[in-house]
């Protein structure tokens, strides 16, 4: 019998209630057992939800709070010395502070989980760092399980992701060391937790090993070797007197987002019972697996994307599926390609889509039911599914052959393009020379990210337009009040470059659809992407067309309130694909192009409306870049590209900023440089600017605003802790070079904490320029704010 089974399910509820429990937990108005009793509820949800549409091995384990990787963290008991962490049971506060910060300590590192937009909370290693049980979460959650009548699957992140996805932090008391030698420290914990699921009478443990679709060295490889091996031993004497079952859980180890053919081999040799292999990411693997797959052992395919929205061609994943079962017998499993916590949850909770295009998708909980067909045919013989299979195939079919996917418009243009469309007219060092003249910055010029609290005021107004309960003009008033307030709460404050504050945009990817031909939008299509912060991405289904301005009009008036120049706000063609369900019929590089050139024309009409700087935000660059380093020239070259194509329509006097945050640049900067934005600022406060290094080793051409404070954290850093921070950036950066900033946008804080915070980093800018000796003549402009007509710095 052919099983199915599912890796991990979206945790934050189809309402989004665990979101919305999470925030009233961090506000005060409710205690950790109403959270832990939401949280418990949607548990249960999740698994009743899973056993219907016929799975028959459910995960328990997948859920968090936060992030996957935080519990893990929890877990073993590795918390940072600095969050003071005792013996006993990891608690709920401890769990936030680390995610979150504190008064005294800012959070943990965030980063991208691999290439999606998830981020999760990076762990800290020492040569001090001790492991041990310290939560009993997971224990906790498969008794839930099992009494409910649920057969659990296990989950866990694997030791050597673990491990890998991790970091060093000196402690001046410790000598160098590097993360893989906690190894032999970590498996004892490892097989404790295993001995503790066996004693629960869990049967499968599922092991998550993204890493090893990484291009792994020679020493994390044989580390993984080393804990496996050691998983299937007694880790002390103690431990195994512990266990009074014959053997531990079985183990299927879980690989995801890209092929891991080249570890085949060394696979099926580790001593785990079942292995998982991501066949939407790198069908081509599976031949690499079925040659000489060992006796007895499970091989897992996962046939159904996790990662996208599209209604699965369950005729050629039935085929794939039924060649495999000819070597593997009742050894296959069926699956889901990764956890589907990248999917929304239920396509049944959309009421407003069209019916043609709803009929192209499927959620999670379709997805599931995918699984389930493939199964019952693969059980029960292919007369039984001939009806879903000849469904899938006449959805798919009529997808291919619509009239909306194909637009000759757009075509005809991306045929026109030539290489000069990807390039400015001048070279930096002309263009930054005349940019200062326009603009009449001082040195250190100090600005933010782009958004700015989206009050309840705020979301009530749009809600209310968008129910037709607020006419045009009445929304059009309500939203100029917003951009009035932001403007001058930013000159309060004393910032040099303002921006309009974002109040009429729901969402930086889904503002930006809305208004192009191509994208449809969902009502409850919502993932998430780190603690209690979800997205909606759009649904980017044909070709791009821009009909008409999208951003000029808010733009120029917010530069109307002010003689300070006013940043044009855009998002930039990569993160408009890499945050959308994107379109599978195409190559991306050709709809990052159909993006850009929508962009393009919007620059240009921020330029005509007399705006000196547009920012073009590309937050997930590098989420697009692919695993292996092999893919990597193909991907930048496309992405580049597209970037160049959106930014270059303007004149030399024109200043392009862009946008990068939580994520790793050092070893794609010549690609970054090559963006050629005259400003780009990234996020660095977190990692107390260690991701800056990689600019100065590389000589960044260009200026570069380092973030100074972590607007993910409530924690408001002194002018003091932001101006440590900027010394540090000047022994990296030439200050000539430098811009003052947060770490990202400000969405999602309140007007209390924002205005402090950058009073304090404004504070932090000054006290830097009296540090470094810059002149009055070096401080104020060649006319005074005061002498200029409120719209005169944009006009060039």
């Amino acid at each position: 019998m052919a099983l199915t089974h599912n890796l991990g399910f979206p945790r934050i509820g189809a309402q989004r209630e665990l979101k919305r429990a999470l925030e009233a937990y961090w506000r005060g108005d409710i205690d950790d057992e109403q959270l832990k009793t939401t949280a418990a509820e949607l548990r249960k949800r999740h698994w009743l939800l899973q056993r219907e549409q016929g799975i028959d091995l459910i995960p328990a384990g997948d859920f968090a709070l936060y992030d996957q990787m935080l519990n893990m963290t929890a877990l073993l008991g590795a918390i940072p010395e600095r969050f003071g962490a005792g013996k006993d049971e990891t608690e709920l506060d401890l769990y936030f502070a680390m995610a979150r910060g504190t008064a005294d300590q800012p959070a943990m590192e965030m980063t991208k989980w691999f290439d999606t937009n998830y981020h999760y909370i990076v762990p800290e290693f020492d040569a001090h760092t001790c492991f041990r049980i310290a939560s009993e979460q997971l224990f906790r959650e498969v008794a839930e399980a099992q009494a409910l009548g649920i057969k659990p699957k296990a989950v866990l992140i694997g030791p050597l992701t673990y491990l890998y996805l991790g970091k060093e932090v000196a402690r001046q008391d410790a000598q160098e060391f590097r993360r893989l030698d906690l190894l032999p420290q970590l498996l004892p914990v490892y097989r404790d937790i295993l001995v503790r699921l066996a004693s629960l009478g869990v049967e499968w443990v599922q092991i998550d090993e993204p890493v090893l679709a990484l291009d792994l060295d020679e020493d994390w490889l044989r580390g993984l070797d080393h804990a496996y091996a050691g998983l299937r031993e007694a880790a002390d004497g103690q431990a195994q007197g512990r266990s009074a079952l014959a053997r531990l859980p079985k183990i299927l180890l879980a690989t995801y987002f890209d092929g891991v053919n080249n570890h085949a081999e060394r696979l099926k040799k580790l001593p785990v019972e079942g292995l998982h292999i991501d066949l939407c990411r790198a069908p081509g693997q599976l031949v690499a697996f079925l040659e000489g797959y060992p006796a007895g052992k499970v091989l897992s395919l996962g046939i159904i994307d996790g990662r996208n929205i599209w209604r699965a061609d369950l005729a050629h994943a039935f085929s794939v599926l039924s060649h495999a079962r000819s070597f593997l017998g009742e050894r296959l499993w069926i699956a889901p390609s990764c956890s589907l916590l990248h999917c929304p949850v239920d396509l049944e909770l959309e009421n407003s889509l069209e019916a043609e295009i709803r009929n192209w998708l499927a959620f999670s909980v379709q997805k599931l039911k995918e699984v389930s067909i493939l199964g019952q045919g693969l059980n029960q013989g292919e007369h039984s599914i001939r009806q879903q299979l000849d469904a899938s195939t006449a959805a798919r079919q009529a997808r291919r052959e619509s009239s909306r996917i194909h637009n000759p418009v757009v075509q005809d243009r991306l045929n026109r393009l030539t290489e000069q469309d990807g390039r400015r007219k001048s070279p930096f060092k002309i263009r930054q020379k005349l940019q200062r003249q326009r603009l009449q910055l001082p040195p250190l010029p100090t600005t933010t990210i782009g958004s700015f609290p989206q009050t309840v005021e705020i979301r009530k107004a749009r809600a209310a337009f968008r129910k037709g309960e607020l006419g045009n003009l009445q929304y059009l008033e309500a939203m100029r009040d917003e951009i009035r307030l932001a403007i001058r709460k930013q000159e309060e404050i004393g910032l040099d470059v303002l921006v309009h504050g974002e109040a009429e945009r729901n969402d930086m990817v889904e503002y930006f659809g809305e208004q192009l031909w191509g994208y449809v939008f969902t009502e409850n299509g919502w993932v998430q992407s780190y603690g209690s912060r979800c997205v909606k991405p759009p649904i980017l289904y044909g070709d791009i067309y821009r009909p008409e301005p999208m951003t000029a009009d808010w733009i120029q008036y917010a530069q109307s309130q002010t003689g300070k120049p006013v940043k044009g706000m855009l998002t930039g063609p990569v993160t408009m694909l890499m945050w959308s369900f994107v379109r599978d019929d195409q190559p991306r590089s050709v709809t990052a192009l159909q993006l850009a050139l929508a962009i393009r024309d919007e620059v240009v009409d921020l330029e005509k409306a007399g705006i000196a700087i547009i920012q073009i935000d590309e937050p997930a660059f590098r989420e697009g870049l692919p695993l292996k380093k092999r893919d990597w020239n193909a991907y930048l070259e496309w992405a580049v590209h597209a970037f160049r194509v959106a930014s270059s329509g303007v004149r030399d006097d024109s200043q392009i900023h862009t946008h990068m945050c939580y994520s790793e640049f050092n070893d794609i900067l010549p690609a970054i440089a090559d963006m050629d934005a005259d400003v780009i600022t990234i996020e660095t406060s977190r990692s107390r600017m260690e991701l800056l290094d990689g600019f100065g080793l590389f000589k960044y051409p260009n200026e570069i605003g380092p973030g100074v404070y972590d607007i993910h954290s409530p924690r408001i850093p002194r002018a003091r802790e932001m101006l440590e921070l900027l010394e540090k950036a000047c022994q990296v950066i030439d200050p000539d070079q430098l811009w003052v900033n947060p770490d990202c946008g400000l969405k999602t804080r309140g007007w209390g904490e924002v205005m402090t915070a950058l009073k304090q980093m404004v504070e932090a800018a000054h006290l830097l320029r009296a540090r470094l000796g810059y002149s009055e003549a070096e401080l104020q402009p060649e006319t005074s704010e005061s002498d200029k007509e409120p719209a005169q710095i944009s006009a060039g």
